[in-house]
């Protein structure tokens, strides 16, 4: 850690970046006391979701489909006689 003052902050900006970058941290002081840090930025940027980055990679059967169908289909019947609030089953 290297710490400047203001006024070598001001005229050694360009180079205080470069130091940054390379990995070092930067601390600016006034009269000897710290009152900034420069430090490298680490926010990665957002990616995006693009359509059909998956086509071709994900295969489903028509039994998978139909498997699918059943398991969606026994859990909707098994709903129907179940009561709407469990708290009230006596």
């Amino acid at each position: 850690m290297k710490q400047v003052n203001v006024h070598q902050a001001k005229t050694q900006l360009s180079q205080l970046l470069a130091d940054v970058e390379n990995g070092e941290e930067i601390v600016i002081a006034r009269a000897g006391k710290p009152i900034a840090r420069l430090v490298a930025e680490t926010t990665e940027r957002k990616v995006y979701r693009q359509p059909g980055a998956w086509k071709g990679q994900v295969f489903y059967t028509e039994e998978d489909w139909k498997a699918g169908d059943a398991e969606i289909l026994e859990m909707f019947e098994e709903s129907i006689n179940a009561p709407l609030f469990p708290e009230e089953v006596t």
